[in-house]
């Protein structure tokens, strides 16, 4: 037994060298993937340290600390508590933080001085019925959804200076130079972080809540793009098939994304105008179109789970039926969406998404005649269902599509976004050089058209072909 333990014992402390390195270079990737994914965390932690070794000097240097003293430490902590990744976060920190610390002095003093005409006696008495008052009216106030978002914080830190404040001064008589210097070292503290955070690298939260919008958009749009393709390829198509897959997993991170965007327009309402975001930016909107998205991610991960089941029980000849309109619904649905991310991004109002989603619901119109007419006589419930549920599926993304679309539109009003004029889109130009080629001779009657050269005034008639005339302004 011992010989086998000592064997054991042998073997672990060997293979203990190349354990601890496997681990540190885990360690090492997995950092070095946290710092690529997004640089602006390695940034975010050095203006940190540089906020807080600015702030240390209120210990280093003698003069700044004989004026402040020991209080000089509630600067270091403000910046550990309120500087935060964005901009938006740390003001709205910093602003909770600073209001609720200067009311709550005041009114800490205010109680110390009343507490104190009661006498001796009477005095403790009287503080903790206010302590107590103003912490449970505090705390029930947190409760409000509205309050709890914005200024949750603020409240927090009232509770605590009010309390420290108040309670402190029955054994100290120095209150107000107490509450003085606890104030006036927050603040220090807070505008440290608010001037690093904007002046050095500022991350706006507003700017990637916009970013993340538009990128939810984009991400539907690849699916749907691609899903008539997938869903109605033939099992020899499936198996021979090595193409990437990946476009139709990337709605997965819009279905979780509802947190981060009500955070980000949380924050977003503190930041001050910046870049193409006026101050009164209506932030409001984002969370609608937001919630739009999320509606139409829903059907979305319904129609992922028709490709995983690949309704092998729909037999060949319905699905052949529903085959065309049901693909070119996806498809113009999936333009759609990826039109109006790009324009999203680039803050941009222009109708290019209007002929995908008029030939979205034109397709829609066919497959809706085509499910009521029935797809044939001698029906079997169970082979016509699968087919049934994607047809409905894809008939309630193209209404999600619209809405989104529309939220969009006001919020491109609201936010004045820019206008740009609408060119010929490519299927009316398809159109219109379909018309003029299937003419048999070249001057027979094409579509009307204005040339306009501003130079020349006389306007002369030109007969064109045989059964037309076109004015042209030479």
């Amino acid at each position: 037994m011992g010989s086998a333990s000592n064997e054991k014992i042998g073997v672990l402390l060997a293979s203990l060298p190349a354990r601890l390195t496997g681990k540190v270079c885990e360690i090492a990737n997995r950092t070095k993937k946290l710092g690529q994914d997004d640089p602006r965390r390695i940034t975010h932690s050095l203006k940190v340290g540089f906020a807080l070794t600015l702030v240390s000097l209120f210990y280093y240097y003698q003069p700044l600390y004989n004026s402040f003293g020991a209080s000089a430490m509630w600067a270091v902590v403000t910046v550990i508590v309120v500087f935060e990744f964005s901009v938006g976060a740390t003001l709205g920190k910093g602003l909770n933080r600073g209001l609720a610390t200067l009311v709550a002095g005041a009114l800490g003093i205010g109680a110390h001085h009343l507490a104190s005409l009661s006498g001796h006696i009477g005095e403790p008495i009287l503080l903790g019925i206010f302590v107590f008052l103003q912490a449970a009216t505090s705390t029930f106030i947190r409760f409000f959804p509205k309050i709890k978002a914005r200024y949750d914080y603020g409240l927090l830190i009232f509770i605590l200076t009010f309390s420290l404040i108040s309670v402190s001064g029955f054994r100290d008589d120095e209150v107000l130079d107490l509450a003085h210097k606890r104030i006036s070292t927050i603040f220090i503290g807070g505008f440290a972080c608010v001037i690093v955070s904007i002046l050095v690298f500022p991350v706006w939260a507003g700017e990637d809540l916009h970013n993340l919008i538009a990128a939810n958009i984009e991400k539907l749009g690849n699916f749907l793009e691609g899903f008539g393709g997938e869903y109605f390829k033939t099992l020899e198509d499936i198996a021979e098939s090595k193409d990437d897959k990946t476009f139709l997993l990337g709605y997965k991170s819009v279905l979780n994304s509802k947190s981060s965007e009500e955070s980000l327009a949380n924050f977003a309402r503190w930041e001050p105008g910046h870049g193409r975001f006026s101050f009164r930016h209506p932030w409001t909107q984002y969370l609608k179109v937001g919630a739009l998205i999320q509606q139409c991610s829903y059907r979305i991960e319904a129609l992922h789970g028709r490709l995983i089941t690949a309704d092998v029980q729909v037999s060949p000849e319905i699905r052949n039926r529903i085959e065309e309109s049901c693909t070119k619904l996806s498809l113009e649905s999936g333009k759609a969406l990826k039109a109006l991310a790009s324009d999203f991004r680039t803050m941009t109002k222009s109708p290019s998404a209007d002929p995908h989603i008029a030939n979205a619901k034109a397709a829609a119109k066919s497959l809706k005649s085509l499910l009521k007419s029935g797809l044939r006589e001698d029906i079997d419930l169970l082979e016509v269902v699968p087919a049934a549920t994607v047809a409905s599926l894809l008939l309630d993304v193209v209404n999600c599509t619209e809405k989104i679309v529309e939220s969009v539109y006001e919020l491109g009003s609201l936010a004045n976004f820019e206008t740009v004029e609408a060119t010929v889109s490519p299927e009316k130009s398809h159109e219109l050089g379909k018309i003029c080629s299937d003419k048999k001779s070249p001057m027979m009657d094409c579509p009307h058209v204005v040339i306009k050269i501003t130079e020349s005034p006389p306007v002369l008639p030109v007969n064109i072909g045989k059964t037309s005339q076109q004015a042209l302004e030479v």
